[in-house]
């Protein structure tokens, strides 16, 4: 029986910590370096409605939080996805700052240890399921500021790794959407800067190509995919948190400007009943995690209020499973490096009347 959950907001000690964020090690990592000025301009279509304000803090949905089983083990700047049938959770770092190799699965009920990742383990990579495969990308090794190009490949149904053609170039701290069948990653960081990259993978011949960039380079944003487009949300450079949405056109390659939400790295989204949920986050301006959710109303442009988070989080892993929103993992705490301290907190989200 799911235990329900009061609506709290936690703040732990003041750390600087991010991955494509703030780091105070040497030598400099990505998010030392304040690469926040705009990468070249890339044709943006004007004919949307204008971006919205930011939303009435008075909740417009009101959604149920409840409580579900924890993963095995705590991790952050990790990568989640899931299928049909389960929830996979890969790669980051422990409640201790130790990467974490095992992959784990969760049937709806409780998890179970489903695998090894192999190497020294990943930090901020993504994951993605095509078919009966599970698609593991790039990332910093272990717990450095040294990203990788290689993607590594899990076959569903015969339980082994093999390796696919590597990305175009070395990230982590991207975000990866999966749209008619192909893989499309945005942005990230390499072991000097942030970066504007968007690069796209076909499964079925197994190469890569590099389609229109982000119109600014950035790490750490969310992304989801949603009637041909992809939106593309937040995300930050070095000391600097973005708010602007930018709205990719598969069908022309162009970008075009959506509405914008209160600056934010490392947030969680998912579309869900008929709207892009935006979870989460944090702020490196106001030195907090974050605990508010939006819904942007996609026949209106607009972001709308929901009900916040039980616990303020950043590196918010937000997947759909069985009607619901699972956020899975992340951290409460401000800490620092490329080792984030993090927790095995499951939390479900479900909006009343979705059908």
């Amino acid at each position: 029986m799911r235990n329900w959950l009061n609506i709290g907001f936690v703040v732990i000690i003041f750390m600087t910590q991010t991955s494509c964020g703030n780091l105070n090690e040497t030598p400099p990592t990505l998010s030392d370096l304040n690469t926040n000025t705009p990468a070249e301009s890339t044709p943006m279509n004007t004919n949307i409605p204008s971006p919205s304000e930011t939303p009435n803090p008075t909740p417009v949905h009101a959604g149920i939080w409840s409580e579900e089983a924890p993963m095995l083990t705590p991790r952050s700047a990790h990568a989640v996805t899931s299928s049909d049938s389960a929830i996979y959770a890969l790669a980051g770092t422990d409640d201790i700052g130790k990467p974490v190799l095992e992959v784990e699965v969760f049937n709806g009920k409780e998890w179970k240890l489903e695998t090894m990742l192999p190497g020294q383990g990943l930090n901020a990579p993504t994951a993605s399921v095509v078919g009966q495969r599970l698609y593991v990308m790039g990332g910093f090794t272990a717990v450095s500021n040294m990203p990788t190009n290689e993607v590594q490949v899990y076959d569903l149904q015969s339980h082994e790794w093999s390796m696919a053609a590597p990305m175009p170039n070395p990230r982590g701290g991207h975000v990866a959407v999966v749209l008619d069948g192909r893989v499309h990653l945005f942005g990230g960081g390499n072991s000097v800067s942030t970066i504007d990259d968007h690069s796209e993978y076909d499964p079925e011949t197994d190469t890569w190509r590099d389609l229109s960039p982000l119109p600014r380079a950035e790490g750490s944003p969310a992304a989801v995919a949603v009637e041909g487009k992809i939106y593309v949300i937040g995300g930050r450079s070095g000391y600097s948190d973005f708010g602007d949405v930018y709205i990719y056109d598969s069908a022309t390659d162009i970008w075009a400007m959506g509405p914008s939400i209160e600056p934010r790295g490392t947030a969680g989204a998912a579309v869900y009943c008929g709207g892009i949920y935006l979870f989460g986050g944090e702020s490196q301006a106001q030195m907090k995690n974050l605990d508010d959710v939006f819904r942007l109303d996609l026949k209106r442009n607009v972001w709308e209020s929901v009900n916040p988070m039980p616990n303020a989080r950043k590196f918010v892993r937000a997947v759909v499973f069985m009607n619901s929103i699972y956020i899975v993992g992340g951290s409460t705490v401000l800490a620092t490096s490329h080792s984030p301290i993090g927790s095995a907190s499951v939390e479900r989200f479900l909006q009343p009347g979705c059908p």
